[in-house]
């Protein structure tokens, strides 16, 4: 099946720019009721993704580190350019993009790189379970056609 990133990413996407403070971050994703938020800079006026900051960063990196939650910033956090996942690839191209990295989430973006949603280990479970039901409907949907086909 072609089903493209696209079609089961969700597209309400919680962002903030590097500039803001751990704590303000710890406290959007408490308040947006989210593990993860996309690190954005503007680019031709849209979001482009430029990192990925997770509730377990702010664990490991602020509190465990006893660093002050209001003096760092979240651009600090950042470890990596974040891998992303263009719209119009395939569902399984993201299921490789996240094994081959170890990720959970994945910033999807348009042809340009700006970010058009995020497609995560759950959406993608999702997706899988609803073809998995679906091939369980095939054995029942083939013993009605051959019961209508041949009547006893």
């Amino acid at each position: 099946m072609n089903v493209h990133i696209g079609e089961i990413c969700t597209r309400s996407v919680v962002t903030c720019t590097r500039d803001i403070s751990a704590l303000e971050l710890a406290r959007l994703m408490r308040e947006r009721h989210v593990g993860a938020v996309i690190v954005v800079d503007e680019r031709d006026g849209k979001p482009t993704p430029v990192g990925l900051v997770t509730d377990r960063d702010l664990v490991v990196e602020v509190m465990a580190g006893a660093v002050d939650p209001e003096i760092v910033r979240v651009g600090d956090l950042i470890v990596a350019e974040p891998v992303t996942a263009v719209d119009t690839e395939l569902v399984f191209d993201a299921v490789w993009h996240m094994r081959s990295q170890g990720i959970r989430r994945l910033p999807v973006v348009d042809a340009q790189a700006h970010l058009v949603g995020i497609v995560t280990l759950d959406d993608v479970t999702r997706f899988l379970a609803e073809q998995l039901n679906a091939v369980t409907c095939i054995v029942p949907a083939q013993i009605g056609q051959e019961a209508v086909r041949r009547p006893s």
